[in-house]
Parts: C-alpha cells; sequence; structure tokens
C-alpha cells in the first residue's frame, strides 16, 4: 500500500471467478514489473472510515462485508511463454471493518502549491506509452492529493498486501500479463468526499479485458451511465456519521482502470459516474 492511504483490511479467500472464453491469439509483451503502489480487492480502501465534523478523517466503521473475486484466464488462452496452468483459478476476499470506541483524525493533505509534472505518457491504438502515473485521474482545483502530486507507482508487495498470504496476487496478475500499475489519492477542500484512482497496465488489450471480466466485487453491480464497458458497486454505511464507498472498474484499451470514491452518508452515484467519465476521457486521449 502507499504511504498515503490507511492499510487495508485484509480480505480472505473465496469461491473461484468462471474461465474466462477464449481469445483471439496475439504475441505477448511480457516486461518487467513495477518500479514501487486492483484483481478487485476487499473492503474499500478506507471503507471504515468517516469525517468528523472538522473535516479530518477519522476511524469509524460500516456494516458492509465485501466479497471479491479474480480469476486467471481460461488454459486455452494462455501465452506460450506463460507458465502452465493447470485449471483457472481465482483469488477472492471478503472483509468487514469493526467500530472503533474512539475516533482518531488522521492527517489532511497538504494544500500547498502544485509543482508543475514533467510526467509523459501517449496513447495510440490503445495501447498506453509512458509513465503509467501520467493517465491517474487528474486532480481537480478543488482537491489536495495525499503525497506526490504525481502519485505513486505500486509495487507486487503493495498489491499482496490487500491479500492473505494463501492469495497469490502476483501468479494472478502474471497469468494476465500484467506489467505495472499506479495510484493517486487526492480528496475535496469541503472535507466530505476522497477519491482514489489506480491503474493497471497489461501486455495485450485482450489481457486487460479479460482480467476486468474475472474481477469484481460481488453480484450487485451496476452499469456506470455514459461510460461503455464498465461496472460499479455501492457500499453504504451502517450510520449516516460513517462513511460509504463506490467503486468502479473499467478497461481502456491495455489499462484496466479502478475509481474509488469515498463520502460520509449514503453515496450519490453521480460522484462516480463523473469520475469514471474523467478517467476514461484520460486514458482514451491522453
Amino acid at each position: 500500500m502507499p504511504a498515503d492511504r490507511p492499510a487495508a483490511t485484509e480480505p480472505n479467500p473465496v469461491t473461484p471467478a468462471p474461465a474466462e472464453p477464449e481469445l483471439a491469439a496475439e504475441p505477448a509483451t511480457e516486461q518487467p514489473g513495477p518500479e514501487q503502489p486492483t484483481a478487485a480487492r476487499g473492503l474499500p480502501r478506507a471503507a471504515g472510515v468517516a469525517l468528523a465534523v472538522a473535516g479530518l478523517l477519522a476511524v469509524t466503521a460500516t456494516s458492509a462485508a465485501v466479497t471479491v473475486a479474480v480469476g486467471k484466464p481460461d488454459p486455452a488462452t494462455r501465452v506460450a511463454a506463460a507458465p502452465a496452468a493447470t485449471a483457472s483459478a481465482s483469488a477472492s476476499a471478503s472483509a468487514s471493518a469493526s467500530p472503533s470506541p474512539s475516533p482518531t483524525p488522521t492527517a489532511s493533505p497538504s494544500a500547498a502549491p502544485r509543482p508543475s509534472s514533467t510526467l509523459q505518457g501517449s496513447v495510440s491504438g490503445g495501447k498506453h506509452s509512458g509513465d503509467l502515473r501520467y493517465f491517474l485521474l487528474p486532480v481537480p482545483d478543488n482537491a489536495d492529493p495525499y503525497g506526490s502530486v504525481d502519485g505513486a507507482m505500486l509495487s507486487m508487495d503493495d498489491l499482496q498486501a490487500q491479500y492473505k498470504d494463501s492469495v497469490d496476487i502476483k501468479e494472478v496478475l502474471d497469468s494476465w500479463g500484467f506489467k505495472d500499475a499506479a495510484g493517486r489519492t487526492y480528496r475535496l477542500r469541503d472535507g466530505k468526499t476522497e477519491v482514489r484512482s489506480e491503474l493497471k497496465r497489461f501486455g495485450r488489450t485482450d489481457r486487460a479485458q479479460g482480467f476486468a471480466d474475472h474481477s469484481g466485487y460481488g453480484d450487485n453491480s451496476f452499469d456506470i451511465d455514459g461510460v461503455s464497458n464498465a461496472k460499479g458497486y455501492v457500499f453504504k454505511p451502517k450510520e449516516q456519521a460513517y462513511t460509504g464507498a463506490l467503486i468502479g472498474i473499467g478497461v481502456v484499451g491495455d489499462v484496466v482502470y479502478e475509481i474509488t470514491v469515498e463520502v460520509q452518508g449514503d453515496p450519490d452515484k453521480a460522484l462516480l459516474f463523473d469520475a469514471m467519465k474523467r478517467e476514461r476521457d484520460r486514458l482514451t486521449n491522453g
């Protein structure tokens, strides 16, 4: 997990996801893993976090237990360079947060002037080149990022930390031709909304689509208005003083993007729709 985020509740494996339909052959592109911090995850990273009156984040809890699944491709569709698999498998998880007897404020992001970014990237035919952080959801003028304004590259250790040791997320990601991942979190200055953008890049566009198809947060998904090839999930808080969450998963070319929106009380789906559209446009146009 990146240093700027609260630690995720450790998920637990559940049942396998269905095998991926056979995909058209395409040369594989294998590259090394990422330099350093969404297979879907367990409980939304801060689903156990509520906003205090002063605008600072405070530890509380929700009643949602989130079941997540992410599966490997069918053996028939594996690229020649990939390790042989005997069966389609999955890594999945469920988790719930526990109430805290006394809320503890956490540090808020800095509102200092942002330095100009020097990141570069380009997209052509669905293939994203350059620094993956370049394609992260831009931070609005009325918001401040946690940590570096450029976001952070996510290492395999960062991704694995979200699962039990029995779940080898590296094996799952490698089976889909995973290349690298990046993420950035920002909070609106009204102190009520936090948005997380995470990207995972794959060696082939069909592998990115397959990974997204085998990822999810349960069976209660809904369509994202104005964004095709995407699905969303909502997690309502136990009480209005707690934090609710929305999670969206979509694909543009060789990149799977995941947006998490956390807000006090019942979350409005329109918040997720807007963020998903902006991330899609960033990945589509660069």
